[in-house]
């Protein structure tokens, strides 16, 4: 499905129209919240006094955990993680009272005063420090194919190691924030910030101690989300209605930026242990693999994040004798949490690392090494959990992007650029991604609709997905549109609400466009139905001859009509007044649910992903090695997204998904201090990429006549596995600083890839 229409929102955006949370209108009964969090990572509560705060003119409320109506507690899959602190604080951050007042500034003045004696206890900081002392959150997890070790033992060559890749910011340009407006006896109207409104309302109800349905959760749309709303958007809900249900007012509850950090999870920081054997072509015989994460101080998604993360720790290469064991570790920090990718990265790039490796001590170009370990369309098809590959685009993209990109003309000159330069190596990386769409968690691959056609032929599409820039609500424009053959201007796409479409999953895993867009068409298919028949009475009626068969009605360019007789034709507005007037009517729900998906964790083997989506990278950097300075020269992106909702839409989020990779690999750095307080809080300590850290030549491809059977319009999802191509930078760059030797040693590059691991990789080499 090919179409040049712009995202919805885009004019509004650059005009400043574009309503967020921050900008719903509220009477002057608003009230505004604050949360205070601990100070310290670990240490009991011996008293709490807060009277001096709740006396202060202007403060409407001050409320700790003993004042929750309902249960203290808002993990989402485990019960571990509670709304405010009571005896015990476990990480810098944790909320532990909140305050309502006329104003932000009254609300922090308020804050200042309230006591909290603190008895601190030790503290778990770091992933190694929860392996030393044993600190695990939850049984291992264990997938295995093959003799792992017999083949390790009989393979020519072997290389064993390890691999750390570090936290992540969400850096959403909107932090979280939500609005709580009390109704009716003890109704709530919530609007938040969040990419999951059904778990945000379930965890307000259960805070509150009322029903789900006496809870209204509603998004129209987010500054950003990136996984970091999909359950830590709940946390600011359930505050912000807490305080509304104590003080019977308006609550508006946004947190400053620098709190935002501090107080909200991360990507998982893994540590990853390996044993690989191969042969002298670089074909790997049995991988041995233990990926340890940092879940923090709760569960969250840690569990499911781990999952995916042994899901993909073969990336795109058969491995015929591989193990995989999973382990999540507490610290004394936030509860980390789902970010693009959800695991998939730590995964991917702990892989690609080993292939580094076997490259490099084969003296192979690494690009060599890929194409003999991908999986193929024969024998080497089925992935260590068991599942088939099918449609494996792979080779194909090989060829194109090697060709396209100009791969083996510019190793060349690439090479012969550092023969001539001392101080200044470039570095060329090609990287696959092969990532599986669906989420891991069967039961969450649902979705519902709601569609109303009105008399006027205008039409309203509800959907349970969230719209956070990536341009959801215009690909379900576009799909309603084509479906009913009207005109998009005719579409209008209301905000996501749990009172029109409810017990919806997240917007995550890639999956908003293909579960929303299915159930958005099955609603659809329904009102076509019922208007083709009432069109086909209207039609014989006309003349009474019943030459018009209800599976001939068409719907296409604001007209209904009869296929075999073009003379039958009336307008789409017209159809839906007949079928008003006969009573039919013209309000439909729509759902989904993905097929044939099923794992067995007992086994470790099943079919989790309904198919798989596929892309490669081409990047080229240069660095200086007296600074560490890098950069990025060049890149080529070869994407697959089946046959494309919106091509625009896919590259925008492609280039996006590819600057935040290559952000995570080079820049991103999160640093806690030895008392476990984050030090890059703010814009002006954690740095992000910006203009100057993109491409110089950027190029990006959409793979074409590719498409994807069973899904909407035949598209594949686009928001995580493109993130994966930024790790070709990280790869680059450590390509040019093994051309210091001729690529004869693995550089002990640090992750990220900063100007000082840079400086201290080279330095191996240089001295």
């Amino acid at each position: 499905m090919s179409s040049k229409t712009i995202h919805q929102s885009a004019y509004k955006h650059v005009s400043g129209a574009s309503v967020y949370v921050d900008d719903i209108p509220v009477h002057n009964q608003l009230l505004h919240g604050y949360v205070l969090y601990s100070p310290h990572a670990h240490a009991a509560i011996r008293s709490l006094k807060t009277e001096k705060a709740a006396n202060m003119p202007g403060v409407a409320a001050v409320l700790s955990a003993k004042d929750i109506p309902g249960i203290n507690q808002m993990g989402p899959i485990v019960h571990d993680e509670p709304c405010l602190a009571e005896d015990e604080v476990h990480f810098v951050g944790q909320a532990i009272c909140l305050i309502a007042a006329e104003t932000e500034e009254r609300a922090r003045q308020a804050a200042a005063t309230i006591e909290i004696d603190f008895e601190e206890l030790p503290a778990v900081l770091s992933l190694k420090q929860a392996m030393a002392v044993q600190s695990l959150m939850g049984p291992e997890r264990k997938i295995e194919r093959g003799q792992v070790q017999q083949a390790l033992k009989e393979a020519p060559l072997r290389l064993n190691g390890s691999f750390e890749s570090g936290a992540q910011e969400h850096w959403y340009l909107e932090t979280q924030t939500a609005l709580c407006l009390p109704g009716e006896d003890r109704e709530y109207m919530v609007y938040s910030s969040t990419q999951h409104p059904s778990e945000t309302q379930a965890v307000v109800s259960e805070v509150l101690g009322i029903p789900r349905h006496a809870v209204t959760v509603e998004i129209r749309r987010m500054g950003g989300a990136f996984g970091g709303k999909e359950t830590q958007a709940n946390h600011v809900a359930a505050w912000a209605a807490l305080l509304s249900n104590a003080t019977r007012r308006p609550v508006k509850l946004r947190l400053f930026r620098d709190d935002d950090q501090i107080m909200t999870g991360k990507r998982h920081p893994f540590y990853i242990r390996y044993e690989v054997g191969f042969d002298e072509q670089g074909r790997i015989l049995a991988l041995d693999v233990e990926q340890n994460a940092n879940g923090g101080s709760a569960t969250d998604l840690s569990f499911a994040i781990l999952e995916r993360a042994m899901f993909h720790a073969d990336n795109a290469y058969y491995i015929p004798n591989m193990r995989v064991i999973g382990r999540v570790w507490k610290t004394n920090l936030p509860s980390n949490t789902a970010f693009r990718g959800f695991g998939g990265p730590q995964g991917i790039v702990a892989m690609e690392n080993i292939i580094d490796r076997i490259a490099r001590q084969l003296s192979l170009d690494p690009l060599e090494v890929r194409r003999i370990n991908f999986y193929d369309m024969y024998k080497r098809d089925t992935t260590h959990y068991g599942q088939k590959i099918k449609q494996n685009h792979l080779p194909a993209m090989y060829k194109q992007l090697t060709a396209s990109a100009d791969y083996f003309e510019r190793r060349k000159l690439v090479e012969a650029f550092n023969t001539q330069h001392e101080f200044v190596k470039r570095g060329l990386a090609c990287t696959p991604v092969k990532f599986g769409i669906s989420f891991t968690t069967a039961f969450l691959n649902q979705a519902g609709a709601l569609v109303h056609v009105y008399q006027d032929g205008t039409v309203q599409v509800n959907h349970g997905g969230t719209e956070m820039g990536q341009g959801l609500h215009t690909k379900m424009r576009q799909i309603a549109a084509a479906e009913l053959g009207v005109d998009q201007d005719r579409i209008l796409i209301t905000p996501t609400n749990t009172s029109k479409v409810p017990n919806t999953s997240a917007t995550a895993a890639s999956t908003g466009s293909d579960l929303n867009g299915m159930a958005v068409k099955n609603a659809v298919d329904k009102l076509k139905f019922r208007m083709a028949y009432q069109v086909t009475e209207y039609f014989n009626q006309m003349d009474e001859q019943n030459y018009t068969l209800s599976k001939h009605i068409m719907f296409k360019n604001n007209k209904v009509f009869d296929a075999t007789n073009p003379d039958r034709t009336i307008s789409f507005e017209k159809a839906a007044q007949i079928c008003y007037f006969n009573q039919i009517p013209l309000s439909a729900t729509g759902f989904y649910k993905t097929p044939d998906i099923y794992f067995d964790r007992e086994t470790g083997q099943g079919t989790p992903f309904h198919y798989f989506a596929y892309g490669m990278a081409v990047s080229e950097v240069e660095i200086d090695l007296l600074t560490g300075q890098h950069t990025l020269l060049r890149t080529d992106i070869l994407h697959d997204v089946g046959d494309s909702v919106n091509p625009d839409l896919d590259i925008g989020q492609i280039q996006g998904a590819f600057v935040q990779g290559a952000g995570w690999c080079t820049m991103e750095e999160c640093k806690w201090d030895e008392s476990g307080h984050l030090l890059t809080h703010s814009p002006d300590t954690y740095k992000i990429p910006g203009i100057h850290d993109i491409p110089r030549d950027f190029r990006v491809q959409l793979l074409q006549k590719a498409p994807n059977e069973g899904t909407i319009r035949q598209s594949k999802a686009v928001g995580e596995p493109p993130f994966m191509h930024g790790l070709s930078v990280w790869f680059a760059i450590k390509d040019a600083i093994s051309s210091i030797d001729g690529h004869k040693r693995e550089p002990e590059l640090g992750f990220p890839a900063t100007n000082e691991a840079i400086v201290m990789a080279a330095k191996q080499f240089l001295d």
